[in-house]
């Protein structure tokens, strides 16, 4: 076997590539750097063949590689002197190869982990810090919308409240509805063990008026309101909107986030007290069904024993859910970055986000009631 060897003579018709000698897979080691390194400013290129004694379908590889190279660098390759078989080798070879190259398999190992731990670590802080930095911003321009009411853009915020309020209320008192009945249904099952089928109401009333009934109502405000802000305010980044909103002087944060935060400030509490009713209203049927409960035993049961405070506890939390929730929409709306993808990648991490800060905001305050005795 013949070693192979790659040369370059510039003619008058432009530089020639010319290759001989065995450019088989076994020999590919010697000419593989020169391969790479080749680079040319000519327009034009011709690659020689007549030298050649042997090719393969690695070598063939290594043609097709630096024909594609040259033509995305804007120089054109012409092959010449070389059979029909092998020039028919090339071009299929050429055809067959991918166009998009591979990912590389990322490293495995303890100090590639560590390196990825830490990485996401200053991701996650970097992370925080714009989302302080862009609830101090919403809090400044909602400090300076209360010195000057005006600025206040009514029509957009009615239409928000519609959207986030109106338009939520079917799906929130259907949620509430059966919740409420699995809370009847399952306590039932439990309580009649001990004979205290009764307490089945005290169970409905506390635990939909003070968790359940705020939390799960957030819950589903977070997936359909939260991600609409996300993908709404998100396709204007994306289309440019917002750039040309800035060039016409025009504020986002007071056009398009103040809005959203203030109308689910306003709804989530009145759709989260519809929750409440339509939950006890079905706990209700459903104790009347499987324990016998009438409706009027069960209201003055309710009425007795619930202290008032169970409806405040809950209704304390929801303007906290409210603005976790719109400012972590309008937050990563605002992170979208130049493709459609972005949009989707965001609205999903602003569900996910949201839902988890709430879930943690709950816990919090459920540890903070139970500290003060409420």
């Amino acid at each position: 076997m013949s070693t192979a060897t790659v040369s370059v003579e510039n003619i008058d018709g432009g530089p020639v590539l010319r290759l001989g000698g065995d450019l088989v897979t076994e020999a590919l080691g010697a000419v593989e750097q020169s391969f790479a390194r080749f680079t040319t400013k000519a327009p034009r290129l011709t690659i020689d063949l007549s030298n050649l004694t042997s090719l393969d379908t690695g070598g063939a590889w290594m043609i097709a590689d630096l024909q594609a190279r040259l033509h995305d660098a804007g120089v054109a390759s012409e092959l010449v002197g070389g059979s029909a078989e092998r020039t028919a080798l090339i071009e299929t070879v050429s055809r067959a190869r991918p166009h998009e190259r591979g990912v590389e398999a990322p490293p495995s190992g303890f100090l590639p982990w560590l390196a990825g731990l830490g990485a996401n670590t200053v991701d996650l802080f970097k992370a925080i810090v714009s989302l302080l930095n862009f609830v101090g911003l919403v809090l400044h321009r909602l400090a300076g919308t209360l010195v000057r009411p005006w600025r206040l853009r009514a029509i957009s915020l009615v239409s928000q409240m519609q959207e986030i309020g109106l338009n939520a209320v079917p799906i929130v008192a259907l949620m509430g509805f059966l919740i409420g009945i699995v809370l009847a249904f399952q306590g039932a099952v439990q309580l009649r063990q001990f004979g205290a089928e009764v307490f089945v109401v005290d169970l409905i009333a506390v635990s939909v008026l003070r968790e359940l009934g705020i939390l799960l109502t957030a819950i589903i405000v977070a997936g359909r309101s939260g991600s609409a802000f996300t993908a709404s305010i998100g396709s204007m980044k994306v289309r440019e909107e917002i750039d040309a909103m800035r060039t016409l002087g025009l504020d986002p944060i007071e056009v398009l986030v103040l809005p959203r935060v203030l109308a689910l400030i306003v709804m989530l509490p009145i759709l989260g007290l519809i929750a409440n009713i339509c939950a006890l209203i079905g706990g209700g049927l459903m104790s009347w069904a499987e324990l016998g409960i009438s409706p009027g035993m069960f209201l003055t049961r309710f009425v007795d024993n619930t202290d008032v405070w169970h409806l405040g506890v809950g209704m304390i939390k929801a303007p906290f859910f409210a603005f976790i929730i719109s400012i972590v929409g309008c937050w990563q709306a605002l992170q979208v970055g130049g493709s459609s993808e972005s949009v989707g990648q965001r609205t999903t991490q602003s569900v996910v986000q949201s839902i988890f800060l709430v879930i943690v905001v709950d816990a919090g305050f459920s540890i903070f009631f139970a500290e003060v005795g409420v």
